[in-house]
């Protein structure tokens, strides 16, 4: 049994499945590469160790970089793309101030759940749009 080999195909192996815990397709693609070396090194049996890294290395690299190219902005588009993004959810809803808009800063009520907003200095009781969102709090304007 020939361990170089085995390890290699053992790499790939590792790197693929590991793609199902970091997702983004990084590891894939280096396991791709670990698979090429894999049947390199299954073929031309008489390759040094430092051969078969600078190969791995190599063979990342150009895959990481197929990936980029052609890959990576073909990605199906989400038919709900603010399905994980609750702030951006609510824009263009007309809500009302629960507290004044002091300083910059207020807060509404929204189901049941507070939201801190910013925008001009308004009253409580004020209508508000919901125009943009900065992380979790809500950018507003007067209705």
């Amino acid at each position: 049994m020939r361990w170089d080999v085995v390890s290699w195909g053992a790499i790939a192996l590792l790197l693929m499945a590991a793609e199902t815990l970091v997702p983004g397709a990084f590891m894939l693609w280096m396991g791709f590469a670990a698979a090429a070396v894999f049947v390199i090194v299954l073929f031309a049996p008489g390759l040094s160790i430092l051969a078969q890294v600078a190969l791995f290395v190599g063979l990342s690299f150009v895959a990481i970089l197929v990936y980029r190219r052609w890959f990576r902005g073909r990605e199906r588009q989400s038919d709900h793309p603010t399905l994980n993004r609750r702030a951006s959810q609510h824009v263009g809803r007309v809500v009302t101030l629960e507290q004044a808009i002091v300083a910059g800063r207020g807060r509404v009520k929204i189901g049941d759940a507070f939201w801190i907003v910013e925008g001009p200095d308004l009253a409580a009781g004020t209508s508000v749009r919901i125009v943009g969102t900065d992380g979790v709090n809500l950018h507003v304007e007067a209705a």
